[in-house]
C-alpha cells in the first residue's frame, strides 16, 4: 500500500503570534558554496523557512540566495543565531549578521548555546570562532557572565524592529527554568532549537516547552552527519510498507509530533523529499518511538563546555 505524500505547507504559531513554517531548511555544515545552492533550490521548491547561524559562516550565501530566488523577503521566515563569543553584545552581533545576510531584519534570533566564550582568547580577530586556551580547553566564562545576562540583553532586541522574535538553542529544562525564573526576565523565549530525532526524542523537554509556550525546533532530525536514522531497520521497514523513502518516514514522524523540523541537505532531490510528508499509522508512529527505548538514546552534538553543563 502506498502512502499519500503531500508537500508540507503547514505553519505553526510562535508565542508572539507569528507563523513559522513547520518544515524549514537547515544549513549547518554546508561547505563551499553549498549553502547558496541549497537555499536557492529550496526556495524554488516551495520552502519558506531557512535556518542559519553566525558561526556557520554562510550567512552571506543565505542572504544572496534569498535575493536571487525571486521570492519576496516577507514570504520567507529567516532564523540566525548569536555566537558564544558575543554574548555580551547581542545587539552588535545582530547588526553584523544582518549585514552579512544583506537583510533589514530576521524573523527569529536565537542564543546558539547557553555558554559565553571569553573573547579575550580570540586569535587574529576572528570573533566567529571557537577559541581555546593554551591547554586546548575552551575559555568558558562562568565567573563574570551567564546566559541570563545574555537573555536580558537579547529580550530588548525586538524593540529595534531588526528581529521579530528571540529565543534560545541547546537549552535544557533546568536552564530554561533558571532563565524564566530570573528577576530580569520579561520575555518567554519564542523557540528552543535542539538536537532531536528518534534516537534522542526529547519527550520531557518537548512537554516542558509546550507548557511554557516555547516552540521546539528539531535540528539534526535525521541523526546528524550521514543521516544514520535512514538506515535504521524499523525506518526501512516502514518505508517499504508505505512505498516511500526512509527520509519521508522520519520527517513525517517529526511533523506528526507537532514542532518545527529543520532537515539539512545540499542535494536538490533530497531537499524536495524532505518537505514531503504523510500520516503515519499509530502502529508505525509507535514503532519509531520505540527505537530509542530499544537502542538507547544517543546525543550526537555534545561539545565540551566544561565547567558548564549544557544538558544537566
Amino acid at each position: 500500500m502506498s502512502a499519500t505524500l503531500q508537500y508540507s505547507t503547514k505553519t505553526l504559531s510562535l508565542n508572539t503570534g507569528a507563523k513559522i513554517p513547520q518544515v524549514g531548511l537547515g544549513t549547518w555544515q554546508s561547505k563551499n558554496n553549498d549553502a547558496y545552492k541549497s537555499v536557492v533550490a529550496a526556495l524554488k521548491d516551495g520552502y519558506r523557512h531557512v535556518d542559519t547561524a553566525a558561526i556557520y559562516g554562510n550567512e552571506d550565501q543565505v542572504g544572496q540566495a534569498i535575493r536571487d530566488s525571486g521570492v519576496p523577503r516577507e514570504e520567507i521566515f529567516v532564523t540566525t543565531k548569536l555566537w558564544c563569543t558575543q554574548h555580551h553584545e547581542p545587539a552588535k552581533a545582530l547588526d553584523q549578521s544582518l549585514k552579512r545576510l544583506g537583510l533589514d531584519y530576521v524573523d527569529l534570533y536565537l542564543m546558539h548555546w547557553p555558554v559565553r566564550l571569553d573573547p579575550n582568547y580570540i586569535k587574529d580577530g576572528h570573533i566567529l570562532s571557537c577559541p581555546t586556551k593554551e591547554d586546548g580547553s575552551r575559555p568558558v566564562d562562568i565567573t563574570n557572565w551567564n546566559f541570563i545576562k545574555t537573555w536580558e540583553l537579547m529580550q530588548e532586541l525586538p524593540k529595534t524592529n531588526k528581529v521579530k522574535a528571540v529565543g534560545v538553542s541547546n537549552f535544557s529544562i533546568n536552564n530554561l527554568k533558571d532563565l524564566l525564573a530570573s528577576p530580569g526576565n520579561q520575555l518567554t523565549p519564542a523557540a528552543n532549537q535542539v538536537e532531536l530525532h528518534p534516537l534522542l526524542p526529547q519527550n520531557e523537554l518537548i512537554d516542558f516547552c509546550k507548557s511554557k509556550g516555547i516552540m521546539i525546533e528539531a535540528y539534526s532530525p535525521l541523526g546528524s552527519t550521514n543521516a544514520p536514522l535512514l538506515k535504521e531497520p524499523v525506518v526501512l521497514e516502514i518505508a517499504k510498507k508505505n512505498n516511500v523513502q526512509p527520509g519521508h518516514v522520519v520527517i513525517s514522524w517529526h511533523a506528526q509530533r507537532g514542532y518545527v523540523v529543520l532537515p539539512k541537505s545540499v542535494n536538490p532531490d533530497r531537499i524536495k523529499t524532505n518537505r514531503e510528508v504523510f500520516t503515519l499509522s499509530d502502529e508505525d508512529f509507535e514503532a519509531i518511538n520505540n527505537i530509542s527505548k530499544e537502542k538507547g538514546e544517543k546525543r550526537v552534538v555534545n561539545p565540551d563546555w566544561y565547567p558548564f553543563e549544557a544538558f544537566k
